[in-house]
């Protein structure tokens, strides 16, 4: 194994023998190292070999301005989150959780604090998720010497559902109808209720994410635990038109719903359309 390109003393671009790129990291890799120097492979600790090409040129591009450490907390959270989940990631979750968790460090440490307006439903349809984040703030913190706020946790756990749902998007045809969907579910509550929704509103990004969401649980098949019928019963009294729009959403997706599914649509859909 040879050094390809050295971005600190810890971080090195090499490639083997077969002429396969890959990322290494260890601690004193490059000390003293000079492009095209044989690596000592007992001084790696971990490797990164991203498949995307595009991913992988970011990571690199991101390796120029962010601390080694940051980039092996990173790596040790990632690979921690994809046992316990037992499933792969999209490459790019290296890119976008390293540059997140690099920059809250940085804001932390100016005692800057950052909300997550997601919190609720991140909780409550990705318990797993967000379980995995609490989990990394304390790795973040034994390592650092810094504990995040648990708004960080929740931030962790998005990463990490949009890793799987882009992962899920195998070609650009899923994607698009997924965006198509949700775009006419959109128009059924704005038609239903005749007005044009707030798109630069708070309650109308959680509406959007709560669909994406809610899209991957229909395609995976995952199943909400129910939530008692009387919160469901009240709901329907007292949020009347949100319940019937929710009902032609359902006739829409051309499947029946879970009361839990009911109930969050309907709050969801009386939430962005409340003025």
């Amino acid at each position: 194994m040879v050094i390809k390109q050295i971005f600190n003393n810890n971080v090195v671009l090499a490639k083997n023998s077969s002429k396969d790129e890959f990322l290494a990291m260890g601690c004193g890799i490059a000390f003293k190292k000079k492009v095209g120097d044989k690596i000592n492979e007992n001084s790696i600790e971990k490797t990164f070999i991203l498949k995307q090409k595009d991913a992988s040129e970011k990571f690199k591009l991101l390796l120029e301005d962010i601390p080694a450490e940051h980039v092996s907390i990173c790596y040790d959270i990632i690979e921690y989150a994809k046992n316990m989940l037992d499933i792969e990631l999209n490459d790019y979750i290296y890119v976008t959780l390293t540059d997140h968790i690099s920059y809250a460090l940085k804001l932390n440490k100016d005692g800057i604090k950052r909300s997550n307006v997601l919190m609720w439903e991140i909780k409550k349809f990705y318990p797993k998720e967000f379980k995995i984040g609490l989990r990394s703030l304390d790795l973040i913190e034994e390592e650092t010497g810094q504990r995040l706020d648990d708004d960080e946790a929740g931030s962790i756990a998005l990463h990490l559902i949009n890793a799987q749902i882009n992962k899920s998007s195998t070609c650009a045809g899923d994607a698009a109808k997924l965006t198509q969907m949700v775009q006419d579910i959109l128009n059924i509550v704005k038609y239903t209720y005749n007005i044009q929704l707030d798109e630069d509103s708070l309650n109308y990004e959680r509406f959007v994410t709560y669909l994406r969401f809610f899209f991957k649980r229909l395609n995976n098949k995952n199943v909400l635990e129910e939530e008692d019928d009387f919160l469901l019963e009240q709901v329907k009294d007292k949020y009347k038109k949100a319940y019937e729009c929710m009902l032609k959403v359902e006739k829409y997706l051309g499947q029946k719903l879970s009361q839990s599914e009911k109930l969050y649509l309907t709050l969801h859909i009386q939430r962005v359309t409340a003025r």
